[in-house]
C-alpha cells in the first residue's frame, strides 16, 4: 500500500508544473520585457495623450508669433433731415466716413510673450518624458512582480497538485482500514492552507496584471505569461557604477527637475513681461470724412494710448515677483528630493544584493530529487508523515520567500534608474 501511495506522489510531483502551465495556456500572451515595452510605447493611451500637449504648446508660441490685426471702420449717412430721406446720396448731400488703426505694443511684450510661449513648450516636452519615466517604471515593477509572483504559484501548484492526488490516495486506503483517519486530516488540513494561500496570491497577481494590461493596452481577461531569465545570484551589479554617477545622473537627467529649473525661468521671463505690461501700448489711425467735418473730404492722422496714472500693473508684478521666490523654494527642495532618492534607493538595492548574495545558488536545485530523497525516507519509514509534510512547507516557505528577495532585488535597481532617470541597471 505504501508504495502505491509513493508511486502516486512521485507521479503528481513531476507532473504539477505541466498540469499549472496546460491550465493558463487558454488565450495566454507571453511576453518578455522588451516586448512588453514596445506595446506600452505604441499603445498607451496616457502617454499619447500627454504627447498632444507638445502639440498645443507649440500651438501656443505660433498665437504668440502673430501681430495684432488692424481694425477698420466705414460709415454712412442713415438720414437726412433736411431732405427727409433714408441713405440720401443725392448730389451735394452724401456723406460717407471711414478709417483703419493698427495696434502697436511696446516695451518688447511680444517677444516676451513669445518667449514665454516657448518655455512652456520646454516644460510640456518634460513633462511628457517625466510621465513616459513613471510609466515605464510601473510597466516594469509590474512585469517583474508578476513574472516572481508567477514562479511562486508553480510551487504551491505542484504541492497542491500532488497533495490532492494523495489525499485521494489516502482517503481509498483509509476507507480499507489501511491508513488512519488521522493522517487523511492531516494532509487534507495542509491542502486546504494550499489552496487558500495561493488564491491570495492569485488575487494579487491579477490586480498587478490589470495595471499592466492597460499599460500595454492588451486585451482584458488575456492571461499574461512574464518570460524572464534571472541572472544576478551572486553578482555586486551595484559596484559598477559609482555613487556619483548615479547623483549626477539624476541631477542631469530626471526631468521632473528640469521642470522645476525651468519654471524658474519661466517666473523670471513673467516678470519682465508683467513690467512691460505696465507701459501703455498705443494706436495709430488713419481716418476719412467726406462732409462730417470742418471742411470736405477730411483727412485724419491720430494715435490712441491709455495714461497710466492708477492702473500701472502692480499686483501683476507683485505676483511675478512671489512666484520666482516660489520657485526657487520649490526648485531646493526638488533638489534635495533627488538627492534622498538617489541614497534612500541604493542603499535599499545594496541591502537586497547582500541578502540575496549571502543564499547559495544550488538552494533551488533540482526539487523533484529532492523530494524523491525525502520520499525514500518516507518509504523506509525513515520520516512518518508529519515530517514528510513538514518538509513540503518548508520548502514552499523557502522557494516563496527566495521569489520575494529576488523580486525586490530586481525592483530596488529598477527603484534606482527610476530616481536617476538612466537606465544604468536594465534587467
Amino acid at each position: 500500500m505504501r508504495s502505491v501511495l509513493i508511486i502516486v506522489l512521485i507521479t503528481a510531483l513531476v507532473t504539477g508544473n505541466k498540469v499549472y502551465a496546460q491550465s493558463s495556456n487558454n488565450d495566454t500572451l507571453r511576453l518578455t520585457i522588451k516586448q512588453a515595452e514596445d506595446r506600452f510605447l505604441k499603445n498607451n493611451l496616457q502617454l499619447i495623450a500627454q504627447h498632444y500637449n507638445i502639440g498645443i504648446a507649440d500651438a501656443q508660441v505660433i498665437t504668440a508669433r502673430l501681430f495684432p490685426n488692424p481694425d477698420f471702420n466705414i460709415s454712412t449717412g442713415l438720414y437726412n433731415p433736411d431732405t427727409h430721406k433714408l441713405f440720401d446720396h443725392s448730389a451735394g448731400n452724401d456723406e460717407y466716413a471711414g478709417g483703419i488703426s493698427q495696434l502697436f505694443t511696446t516695451a518688447g511684450k511680444r517677444n516676451k510673450n513669445i518667449q514665454l510661449a516657448v518655455i512652456g513648450v520646454e516644460q510640456a516636452k518634460y513633462q511628457f518624458f517625466d510621465l513616459l519615466r513613471t510609466l515605464k517604471a510601473s510597466l516594469r515593477n509590474d512585469f517583474f512582480t508578476i513574472y516572481f509572483q508567477q514562479q511562486s504559484v508553480k510551487v504551491y501548484a505542484t504541492e497542491i497538485s500532488s497533495l490532492q492526488k494523495m489525499l485521494k490516495a489516502y482517503k481509498e486506503q483509509n476507507a480499507k482500514g489501511n491508513v488512519a483517519e488521522k493522517d487523511v486530516l492531516g494532509i487534507q488540513s495542509q491542502l486546504y492552507s494550499l489552496q487558500a494561500e495561493l488564491a491570495n496570491l492569485v488575487v494579487g497577481i491579477d490586480a498587478t496584471t490589470s495595471q499592466l494590461q492597460l499599460l500595454i493596452k492588451s486585451k482584458p481577461g488575456v492571461y499574461i505569461e512574464a518570460m524572464y531569465d534571472y541572472q544576478l545570484d551572486g553578482k555586486d551589479v551595484l559596484a559598477t557604477v559609482p555613487y556619483q554617477k548615479l547623483l549626477d545622473s539624476a541631477y542631469t537627467n530626471r526631468y521632473d527637475l528640469r521642470l522645476a529649473k525651468s519654471a524658474v525661468a519661466y517666473n523670471d521671463m513673467n516678470l519682465q513681461y508683467q513690467k512691460a505690461l505696465a507701459v501703455p501700448d498705443f494706436n495709430l489711425s488713419l481716418g476719412y470724412d467726406k462732409r462730417g467735418s470742418y471742411v470736405v473730404n477730411y483727412n485724419s492722422l491720430g494715435i490712441e494710448f491709455n495714461l497710466p496714472f492708477f492702473n500701472r500693473n502692480q499686483g501683476g508684478i507683485k505676483q511675478a515677483n512671489l512666484a520666482i521666490d516660489q520657485g526657487k523654494v520649490q526648485l531646493q527642495g526638488q533638489q534635495d528630493q533627488v538627492e534622498n532618492d538617489v541614497s534612500v534607493n541604493y542603499l535599499v538595492a545594496s541591502r537586497y544584493e547582500k541578502l540575496s548574495n549571502s543564499f547559495d545558488p544550488k538552494f533551488k536545485g533540482d526539487f523533484t530529487h529532492l523530494v524523491q530523497e525525502v520520499l525514500k525516507n518516507y518509504e523506509t519509514r525513515n520520516i512518518g508523515l508529519i515530517e514528510f509534510l513538514y518538509f513540503y512547507d518548508a520548502y514552499k516557505v523557502n522557494a516563496v520567500q527566495l521569489n520575494n528577495i529576488q523580486l525586490s532585488r530586481v525592483a530596488a535597481l529598477e527603484q534606482i534608474n527610476y530616481v536617476t532617470g538612466t537606465p544604468f541597471f536594465n534587467q
